[in-house]
């Protein structure tokens, strides 16, 4: 097997439900439906883009375009968490939401790299400073960063098209 052809923890499941755990540990016992995870991966990973501590990740040119593919990633790590008895998929009047089941406190307690603390650390955060607002308003927050990405694509499109 090449390199290609193996696995890698990057931009996986395995990350993305890691990181929708650690959210849903730092809300307990709120719920969060897929798309209010998705916005709160989004501010967690970029945390610096929303006035928060150092973003998680490198803050790449055209990152809010992350929104568009972060959805089907972060259904996929759900369902490995709950595979695993981490979170709980609850059904309601308006779809499923997903809340920490009780093992996910130890298991995000044992995770005690630099990197998970750092997570947790803007799980906590995000949560603060976003629980109060509706559904609604968090997308509006965070789509503020993809009218921001669209226009920074306007503008590469243009310098490559010459006009």
């Amino acid at each position: 097997m090449d390199s290609a052809d193996r696995p890698t923890p990057f931009n996986s499941a395995l990350e993305t439900g890691v990181r929708s755990l650690a959210i849903l540990h730092a809300a307990f016992p709120a719920s969060f439906d897929l798309q209010r995870l998705v916005e709160m991966d989004y501010l967690v990973v970029h945390s610096g883009d929303a006035e928060g501590p150092k973003s998680l990740h490198a803050p790449l040119p055209l990152r809010a375009g992350e929104l568009l593919v972060r959805r089907g990633l972060i259904e996929k790590g759900l369902i490995l968490m709950i595979s695993r008895g981490l979170v709980q998929r609850l059904p309601g009047e308006d779809g499923f939401s997903y809340v920490a089941e009780e093992n996910a406190a130890p298991f995000i307690a044992s995770l005690t790299d630099e990197y998970s603390a750092s997570l947790k650390q803007r799980a906590h955060w995000a949560v603060q400073r976003f629980s109060e607002m509706s559904n609604e308003e968090i997308r509006k927050f965070t789509h503020r960063f993809f009218a921001r990405w669209s226009s920074q694509f306007q503008s590469a499109k243009q310098l490559g098209d010459g006009t």
